[in-house]
């Protein structure tokens, strides 16, 4: 009796044992630096599907996941095993939760168990000269070399990011991590066409360096300007000092995160002494120039004057001067146009502001000249520039105001006279008397029924044309309607049941008005469907079906204001990407 519960209790475990599948978690070290790496392997013995990884939320994943497959026989007797496996680096120090991985296997659903790991300040590295990652630590750098520490507002610095590496390692993936962060400057790129490979002396050593980024920037404000650091994850081969079977290095792959580090740049703000009062903050070296596009023109007739500032500087960072003209001459707003080019030294062209000007009667008149101020850093000093005069001779046209000079004991007086244009010299003109037969007027009221009746008729044919797009009007009449329910709907955010069924009206109107449905064609299924065939993005398409299904719950449970006003926004939102996608 005995021997027969041992041999079923036996035949039990063998059984329950055969049937356990594990999935299990494993990591290198369960304590580590902030600046070390963890590698993660999540295993099971079974061939599962549908692997769900952890969020990893207080890790930046460095490279994962890389799956393995072992399926070994020996004597008769299978091991499986597939493993999933990341190498994760901390953000901050800690401890933390590498929370649950699952996956499915015949239906079911399995979990690992959460592993605590504790983020310690940084370790040092060991320093052994045969190890690949001492290597690339010792010989991997990123390096932002910048033109000057200490600008002044709107005055040009450029960065120029650097990758270094030792001739005896190759950098062959690079991903970026982390941009840089440029608050308070205005700034723009410099493209790179082209990353060759370049040597270089860096701390004292000879180096390989690729130029990564260009960037030039104006500082915006005065004060201690923090850059927050570009940072790259780099992967690189280095050799492991050992040889294959025909004497060629081996090489392994090392993962490194690297990052130029934190930039402070200390901006001095512009001299308040001698500031001009016309000073638009343009800061660098200038010229002006103003031009007339005719000297010699009839009244009422148009030139252009044109103001250009020219040089190299924040072009595009200031504000132009005025051109200011005689009364006489009517001036229009101006016109702006650029000829910019932005490379590694900062702007350098011209900004063009172009004036039309009508003069309205006879005579010369002069255009003033036009100053402009900036600030020159190089000579730490403001200046002010001016243009020269241009005049301008207008030979036909009325006359302007005359000046009687009258000549008294104390010398000469000019007198503008107001009564310059009443002629002095008489005449005598016949006067035709005009007739109404073969006016202008006579003419118009004559052909004015004629262009009634030809009005009348386009009107009419196209009223038939619309009358008979059934189509047409079914679509504009859908629309109208979905418009409406939406305003309706708004109407009634405070009512929870009426604000639902105007919402599904509106949306039904414009399914109506825009795949030609009808209401008994409405289930979700089907409109899924034909929005996903017409080419709608799978996003939109389960947005539009998750308001149908609010509609459908308002009838049954009640909703807050919130969550009304958080569907109509989305609604409006879902319609007008539908509207631009179809």
């Amino acid at each position: 009796m005995m021997q027969d519960r041992l041999a079923f209790g036996l035949l039990f475990i063998s059984v329950f044992g055969l049937g356990q599948i594990n999935f299990e978690v494993s990591v290198s070290k369960k304590q580590l630096g902030l600046n070390e790496r963890l590698r993660v392997d999540f295993a099971i013995d079974k061939p599962g599907d549908n692997f769900r990884p952890p969020s990893f939320s207080s890790f930046r994943v460095i490279s994962g996941p890389m799956q393995s497959v072992s399926n070994v026989f020996v004597n008769g007797k299978r091991t499986y095993s597939m493993t999933y496996t990341y190498f994760i680096t901390p953000l901050k120090k800690g401890v933390f939760d590498i929370e649950q991985a699952s996956i499915e296997y015949e239906g079911n659903v399995y979990k690992t168990t959460p592993v605590t790991i504790n983020v310690t300040e940084a370790v040092a590295i060991p320093r052994d000269p045969n190890d690949p990652k001492y290597i690339v630590d010792e010989k991997l750098h990123l390096a932002a070399e910048v033109s000057k520490r200490s600008p002044y507002v709107n005055e040009p610095i450029t960065i120029v990011y650097k990758l270094y590496f030792a001739q005896n390692v190759n950098p062959t993936d690079v991903d970026v991590v982390d941009m840089p962060k440029y608050n308070d400057f205005w700034s723009y790129n410099v493209d790179i066409p082209n990353r060759n490979i370049d040597t270089s002396i860096y701390k004292g050593e000879r180096y390989n360096f690729v130029e990564w980024r260009k960037v030039v920037l104006y500082p915006q404000r005065a004060g201690k300007l923090e850059i927050k650091p570009l940072s790259l994850d780099v992967t690189v081969n280095v050799p492991t000092g050992k040889r294959d079977f025909f004497q060629r290095v081996i090489y392994t792959q090392v993962p490194k995160l690297i990052s130029a580090g934190n930039l402070t740049i200390n901006v001095k703000p512009l001299p308040t002494e001698g500031q001009p009062d016309d000073f638009g903050g343009a800061v660098g070296n200038f010229n002006i120039d103003v031009s007339t596009s005719k000297k010699q023109l009839k009244a009422n007739e148009s030139l252009q004057a044109k103001v250009k500032i020219s040089g190299r500087g924040n072009l595009r960072l200031f504000g132009m001067p005025n051109l200011q003209t005689p009364s006489a001459i009517e001036q229009y707003e101006p016109e702006t146009s650029e000829n910019i080019r932005s490379n590694l030294s900062g702007m350098s062209g011209s900004i063009t502001q172009s004036y039309t000007l009508i003069p309205q009667v006879q005579g010369k008149y002069p255009i003033p000249s036009v100053e402009f101020s900036f600030f020159n850093p190089k000579k730490k000093t403001y200046e002010t520039i001016k243009s020269s005069e241009q005049l301008v001779d207008v030979t036909e046209g009325p006359l302007a105001n005359r000046a009687v000079n009258l000549t008294t004991p104390s010398g000469t007086v000019s007198i503008d006279s107001p009564f310059k244009f009443i002629s002095l010299d008489t005449s005598f003109v016949l006067i035709n008397t005009p007739t109404f037969f073969r006016s202008t007027l006579f003419y118009l009221l004559w052909g004015s029924p004629l262009g009634l009746v030809l009005l009348y008729v386009v009107y009419a044919r196209r009223k038939l044309k619309q009358m008979g797009d059934t189509e047409g009007v079914r679509m504009r009449t859908a629309n109208r309607m979905a418009r409406k329910y939406l305003s309706e709907a708004k109407r009634n955010l405070n009512n929870s049941e009426e604000f639902y069924v105007a919402l599904e009206r509106a949306l039904h109107n414009y399914l109506k008005a825009k795949l030609k449905m009808e209401t008994s064609d409405f289930s979700k299924e089907k409109i899924k469907n034909i929005l996903t065939q017409i080419g709608v993005e799978v996003s939109l398409v389960n947005d539009f079906v998750s308001v149908l299904e609010n509609c459908e719950f308002a009838r049954y449970t009640p909703s807050s204001v919130k969550a009304m006003e958080q569907d109509f926004a989305n609604t409006a939102k879902m319609i007008t990407q539908i509207d631009k996608q179809l």
